[in-house]
């Protein structure tokens, strides 16, 4: 093996040295990022309308009673129905009590009479006494609500004023009830 004088062997090492910069692979070129996509431009945004909902009815009929009669008032008030042999009120009486409450709050001149009624069965003396509870209970359950006992009066008719005349379960309910009727505006 020959040896390289130094002068040579520095001669070849900076040639290698140039060859393997030259040589080395060059790092694939990277590809310029896609272009973002831009999204076709938005069409104008048109409001859309939400329709509001109607306004919700009032319990309280809108009614003139200066223009009514005493009878067509009686009509705005609702009736109350009674269990077979009871007087309390039911959670479809407190409904329609309410109701008949807002209207009389609406009205404070108006005085009612709370009747009293029972279906056929019983004696006359024992349905009187019911109907009476059931107007009392009627009454009381309207003073509780804010009206003023002095503008209610109750009476009892028992058996004797029958709403509907059938003798069947259907007709004997619309029987046992408390009614309304104005009697002062």
């Amino acid at each position: 093996m020959t040896r390289l004088s130094r002068p040579s062997g520095f001669f070849v090492a900076a040639v290698l040295v140039v060859l393997s910069v030259a040589c080395s692979k060059a790092p694939p070129p990277q590809a310029a990022p896609a272009p973002t996509p831009t999204p076709p431009p938005a069409a104008p945004v048109t409001p859309v309308a939400i329709p509001t909902p109607p306004p919700k009815p009032s319990a309280v009929p809108e009614v003139k009673v200066t223009d009514r009669t005493l009878a067509e008032i009686s009509g705005y008030l609702k009736p109350v129905f009674f269990d077979y042999d009871k007087a309390d009120i039911r959670p479809d009486a407190k409904d329609a009590l309410t109701s008949n409450a807002e209207f009389l709050r609406k009205w404070p001149s108006l005085k009612v009479t709370v009747e009293g009624h029972c279906d056929e069965r019983g004696t006359r003396e024992y349905n009187l006494a019911l109907g009476q509870r059931r107007a009392g209970s009627a009454k009381d359950f309207l003073t509780s609500l804010g009206i003023d006992a002095g503008r209610l009066q109750t009476i009892s008719f028992g058996k004797e004023r029958p709403f509907c005349t059938d003798r069947t379960e259907e007709c004997f309910q619309k029987n046992r009830r408390a009614h309304f009727v104005v009697t002062a505006k």
